[in-house]
């Protein structure tokens, strides 16, 4: 089951669509989808996730919480909404790409990606490219 859970004024358009792109990435990664919860939240919100679970005082857009067993992927992921504006506008790409960067990010995650490494880095933008045009064709 994919959730969505909103601690901002954020709200998602046409949620239905996006479980339906969810769903198909981690079928295309070879998974299932398990239960899913999506929480979007301000800065300060993922700041204190940050700092508690992770023991990292700095502002993020994504943290993501591993539940995956087998080839059912299931997590949390936490998404700054303010972050995802404030890259949006630093790279200067719409809002909704860069939201769904992160949102696919965090699959991608769960699906076993790394990006701490240079190489990792590069193969995880390639995935999430990959995965925004998914968003954009019909399913």
């Amino acid at each position: 089951m994919i959730e969505f859970n909103f601690e901002t004024d954020f709200k998602l358009s046409n949620p239905e669509k996006y479980i339906d792109w969810i769903q198909s990435i981690c079928k295309s990664e070879g998974y299932q989808a398990g239960e899913l919860n999506y929480i979007f939240c301000d800065d300060n919100y993922l700041l204190n996730l940050n700092q508690q679970y992770l023991d990292h005082n700095t502002l993020t857009d994504i943290i993501t919480f591993d539940y995956t067993a087998g080839k059912i992927i299931s997590g949390d992921i936490y998404i700054s909404v303010d972050r995802v504006r404030e890259n949006g506008d630093l790279y200067h790409v719409p809002f909704e790409n860069e939201l769904l960067r992160v949102m696919s990010h965090g699959i991608l995650h769960l699906a076993g990606y790394k990006d701490k490494k240079e190489e990792h880095i590069k193969e995880m933008r390639s995935k999430e490219e990959e995965k925004i045009k998914m968003f954009h064709v019909e399913h």
